[in-house]
């Protein structure tokens, strides 16, 4: 679905001159229809949804418990 900078801007939760600067260094990809830049949000879900995943996946690695070690001897 193609946006406006503004409506892209909110889906992506940044700021409308962070996004433009992003069009700029072409790291986002924008068309321009001689009046306004407009945005694919498409092209964000595969990037949002690998970020979910990856973010998953650190939570579940982090509550895992310490293992105790072999190599620790108890002095008592």
């Amino acid at each position: 679905m193609f946006v406006s900078i503004k409506e892209a801007a909110d889906y992506l939760e940044i700021s409308e001159t962070d996004l433009r600067k992003l069009i700029f260094e072409k790291k986002i990809k924008a068309f321009h229809d001689g009046e306004q830049y407009l945005v694919n949000t498409a092209q964000f879900d595969t990037h949002l949804k690998e970020m979910e995943r990856i973010r998953a996946e650190i939570q579940a690695y982090l509550a895992e418990p310490v293992p105790e070690s072999s190599y620790v001897k108890d002095e008592d």
